[in-house]
């Protein structure tokens, strides 16, 4: 108890640049794990993509449709459970052309219900007449699947936009030119964060009619499959059916399409564990300037210390306990704060990723980060000041 109190009152003596050293590393580690979690955003997005279902797409490019005719083609294939259509719409909010969220027209007959199991419907309008609905859609979509103009929004998105239900929103087309108006009639909850709640899903044949001119062009397709052990030959006999014709395509499960679109962001990742391990190293030269500068200025106490009968393992673990006290406790508090403030504000960089996470693993990198920079900040110093000799420790300075 006398020793760390010992080693507390050595902290206290400059307090300022104790408290600006931790400072510093919680910062630092703050940071390390905040770029730690685009790299865990980006691989739980991955995980959001179901075994279950495949994507059909374009095999030159994702930005080359395809034809409508091979929907029912598509269909046909046995194993096959329900193919829906999904285009991206990539329109802009004209209050403010930055305010990101995407837009995608889908076959809600069929996309809604082949996501049934990853969203829930929180609010709704309810429908002006009571009609059918196709096989599996939920009632509460019934408003939605009445009014083509009708879209379906993420929770997250519908409260940052302090949206209303009934509320026509618009939005300038950028591939598809014009000012569209969409009429928010239902509201969705991501089962899984990950899936993202900043979306706007409406009616694609609302964009056939009128961003294509009737052409019926789609960007992708959704397969739901209702025997999912046969996804391998689904997918090469979906492709072979297509491969001579003027639009091949290239079918893979929906977790690697999700992969895919990962592996656009090219070398991001590596930039950023580079600009992670710059930053921890940078601080570790802060902490190792700090320490050796506090053994330089108790030089003379060190010689007293020795005299009263501190041994040289005493002074070396006292030296090296400070260093860590500040790395230890500055990295505990950044890592812990980059996880609860990134969650707890779900932030997700105005739409361009998934509300982000920082995994645990994450966090206790960064807590191990700590204890390095503490242990080799302080090393050295604590080296220099056990093998310090009384004689040279007292002698005054000339």
């Amino acid at each position: 108890m006398k020793f760390l109190s010992l080693v507390l009152v050595n902290l206290g003596r400059n307090k300022s640049r104790t408290v600006l050293t931790l400072l510093s590393v919680t910062f630092a580690l703050f940071l390390f794990c905040a770029l730690g979690g685009v790299l865990d955003t980006l691989a739980e997005s991955i995980k959001v993509g179901s075994e279950t279902r495949l994507v059909t797409r374009n095999k030159i490019s994702l930005v080359f449709p395809l034809p409508l005719a091979y929907r029912d083609r598509i269909a046909a294939v046995p194993g096959v459970k329900r193919v829906a259509v999904s285009n991206w719409f990539g329109g802009t909010d004209p209050a403010d052309p930055h305010n990101f969220f995407a837009q995608f027209g889908v076959d809600a007959a069929n996309y809604m219900p082949a996501y049934r199991n990853d969203v829930d419907i929180v609010a709704f309008s309810p429908p002006q007449v009571e009609t059918p609905l196709p096989p599996d859609v939920d009632p509460k979509l019934a408003a939605f699947m009445q009014e083509q103009t009708a879209c379906v929004v993420g929770e997250a998105l519908f409260k940052r936009m302090k949206w209303k239900l009934g509320q026509t929103v618009p939005v300038n087309g950028t591939i598809y030119p014009g000012s569209w108006e969409f009429t928010i009639r239902a509201v969705y909850r991501a089962k899984n964060k990950s899936f993202g709640e900043e979306s706007l899903l409406f009616h694609w044949k609302y964009l056939d009619q009128r961003g294509m001119a009737g052409r019926s062009l789609v960007g992708i397709y959704v397969l739901e499959l209702s025997d999912p052990s046969r996804a391998g030959a689904i997918t090469k006999e979906v492709d072979v059916m297509f491969e001579n014709s003027s639009a091949a395509t290239r079918t893979e499960t929906e977790r690697a399409f999700q992969a895919g679109f990962v592996s656009m962001y090219g070398n991001v990742p590596f930039v950023l564990r580079v600009i992670g391990l710059a930053v921890v190293f940078a601080i570790l030269l802060v902490a190792a300037n700090t320490m050796a500068m506090a053994i330089r200025e108790r030089t003379s106490e060190i010689g007293v210390l020795k005299t009263l009968g501190f041994e040289d393992g005493t002074i070396f673990r006292m030296v090296l306990i400070e260093a860590a006290v500040i790395t230890l406790g500055g990295g505990v508090l950044g890592a812990v704060a980059a996880k609860l403030l990134i969650e707890g504000t779900h932030f997700n960089a105005m739409g361009f990723l998934p509300p982000m996470t920082v995994r645990w693993s994450t966090v206790g990198t960064g807590v191990a980060i700590a204890v390095v920079i503490g242990a080799v900040s302080g090393l050295i110093p604590a080296w220099q000041a056990s093998k310090l000799r009384i004689v040279q420790a007292l002698r005054p300075a000339e």
